[in-house]
C-alpha cells in the first residue's frame, strides 16, 4: 500500500472517536496503531506472523512477565535515562545514579531502626554487611531517611514470587538513625536468568540474546525534602557485570566488595566466618517544584 492509502484508512479509523473520550489516550493509541500499520506495511507482515504476536502477547500476561520484557528491550533504562535528561534541563546533577526498579518489589517490609538482618531463611552463601549513610544534596547526614532494600536469594528467586521462602526474607525498611547510617547483614546475591522456557526467554532466544542479570541489590531511598532515589548496586566480578540483560548496571553503582577475616572484627559482628563488606553512601536530591515526578505508579505485589 502507497502512504496515502495508508493514511486513508487511519482517518478512517480516527474519524470514529466521537464519544467523550480521553484526549492523552487517543493520541498515544492513535500514534502506536499509524506507527504498527507502517512496520507491517514496511516489513510485509504476514497475517500468519500478525496473529502469532497477537498469541505470544496473551502468553506474556498469563505469564506475568511484561516487567521482565520491559526491562529486557530496554524500555525501563530508557524511561530512566530520559529522567535523567529532564533532571538536567532543570539544573539537577550529581548523586546517585538512579537505575530500574525491576517488576520484584512488595511493599510493607519489616521496619528496622538504623540496622536490620535480611536473611531471615536459612540458606547458603557468603554472609554480606553492607553499611553506609545517607546525605542530602549539601553533603549532610539525613536523619530517618527510608532505605528499602530487596535482593533475591542463592537461587535467584525473591520471596513472595517463590513460594518456598517466609514472607519478607531478604526484604527490609531500613530508618537511618541520627546520623544518617544505615546498616544491614544478608546472603551475598547472585546473579540469575528470566524464567527458562518462559515469555521472556522465548522472545530474547529470537533476538539472540541472553536472560541473564548480574548480582544486584534493589533500593528505594526516601526522605521528607528529598527526591526519591530508586537504584540498585552490583557486586562486582560478576560475569554479566556489564553484560546485564535489563542494562541496569550504571558507573557508581558498583561498589568495592571488602573480605573482612581478622577475628576482632568477626567478634563484633557477631559473624560466624569470615564475610565480605560494601561501603555505600547514598547522595539525594533536594525535592522542589518544577521537576519531573521521582515517583512511578506502577502495580506492585500486594503481601
Amino acid at each position: 500500500m502507497n502512504k496515502q492509502d495508508i493514511d486513508a484508512v487511519l482517518a478512517r479509523i480516527e474519524a470514529t472517536e466521537t464519544g467523550d473520550g480521553n484526549p492523552r489516550i487517543q493520541a498515544v493509541v492513535n500514534r502506536i496503531v499509524r506507527d504498527l500499520f507502517v512496520t507491517i506495511e514496511d516489513l510485509d507482515i504476514q497475517p500468519n506472523e500478525f496473529w502469532s504476536a497477537i498469541a505470544y502477547l496473551t502468553e506474556v500476561g498469563r505469564n506475568g512477565e511484561w516487567g521482565l520484557i520491559a526491562a529486557g528491550l530496554g524500555f525501563e533504562h530508557f524511561l530512566d535515562l530520559r529522567l535523567d535528561e529532564a533532571e538536567a534541563r532543570e539544573g539537577v546533577t550529581g548523586g546517585t545514579p538512579r537505575t530500574i526498579e525491576g517488576p520484584l518489589y512488595v511493599p510493607g517490609a519489616p521496619v528496622t531502626i538504623g540496622s536490620a538482618r535480611l536473611d531471615q531463611d536459612e540458606q547458603p552463601g557468603e554472609i554480606l554487611f553492607m553499611q553506609g549513610r545517607v546525605r542530602g544534596a549539601d553533603g549532610q547526614p539525613v536523619a530517618d531517611a527510608l532505605v528499602e532494600v530487596w535482593h533475591a536469594n542463592h537461587l535467584g528467586a525473591y520471596s513472595f514470587f517463590d513460594p518456598t521462602q517466609s514472607p519478607f526474607n531478604l526484604r527490609r525498611t531500613i530508618r537511618t538513625d541520627a546520623d544518617g547510617r544505615y546498616r544491614f547483614r544478608t546472603r551475598m546475591p547472585v546473579g540469575y536468568s528470566v524464567p527458562p522456557g518462559g515469555s521472556a526467554d522465548t522472545l530474547l532466544g529470537l533476538l539472540g540474546r541472553h536472560g541473564t542479570r548480574p548480582a544486584h541489590i534493589h533500593f528505594f531511598v526516601t526522605a521528607p525534602g528529598h527526591r526519591k532515589l530508586t537504584t540498585q548496586i552490583n557486586i562486582e566480578g560478576d560475569p554479566y557485570l556489564w553484560d546485564d540483560f535489563a542494562f541496569a548496571t550504571r558507573e557508581g553503582l558498583v561498589p568495592p566488595v571488602t573480605l573482612v577475616n581478622d577475628a576482632a572484627t568477626l567478634r563484633a559482628r557477631e559473624a560466624e566466618a569470615p564475610f565480605y563488606s560494601i561501603d555505600f553512601d547514598f547522595d539525594l536530591h533536594a525535592a522542589r517544584t518544577g521537576l519531573p515526578a521521582d515517583r512511578v505508579e506502577r502495580a506492585h505485589f500486594e503481601a
